[in-house]
């Protein structure tokens, strides 16, 4: 068993693996979101340009969505979903991490799913540009409890990580 890189819990041949196979299976926009994170820790271009909106012309960004799969995604995190204005409509609030150079970064965004044609196509998002990077490492010295918080948030570190 292997558990699912969406975070899920479930096994990833019951969760994502059937949609990266099949994306008419993917029932919710939760869903295919899962589904296209996994498609980047498996390096699945394939998958995330067909999971695109057909408006979007993703075939023609195929080499810029090719370098964002290939960056060290480590996690996901679903915020949380939600129904459209229409019944064809959906939103995904999540938060997807990734390692570089040293630093943990966080893509923080709600994201626009439309069914088309039997099928969710993710449309676009809204980013939350306030999350700054932080160190995947800490220095050794001690934080003391009313110092700023070493993961960057601007708060104290009683107030966040302490």
């Amino acid at each position: 068993m292997s558990l699912c890189f969406c975070g899920s819990q479930v096994d990833f041949s019951t969760c994502c693996q059937p949609i990266h196979l099949n994306p008419l299976s993917a029932n919710t926009p939760e869903q295919l979101m899962r589904a296209r994170f996994c498609a980047h820790i498996t390096k699945n271009v394939d998958f995330v340009v067909a999971t695109y909106h057909p408006s979007c012309l993703a075939e023609n960004e195929r080499a810029s969505i090719a370098e964002s799969i290939n960056e060290n995604w480590t996690k996901l995190e679903v915020i949380s979903a939600e129904a459209g204005a229409h019944l064809n409509e959906g939103y995904v609030t999540f938060k997807a991490f990734l390692e570089q150079d040293g630093f943990e970064h966080c893509l923080s965004e709600r994201s626009r799913f439309l069914f088309e044609n039997n099928q969710w196509y993710y449309v676009d998002g809204e980013l939350d540009d306030t999350t700054a990077p932080r160190p995947l490492t800490v220095s050794s010295s001690k934080v003391a409890r009313n110092d700023p918080c070493p993961c960057g948030s601007k708060k104290k570190y009683k107030k966040c990580c302490g």
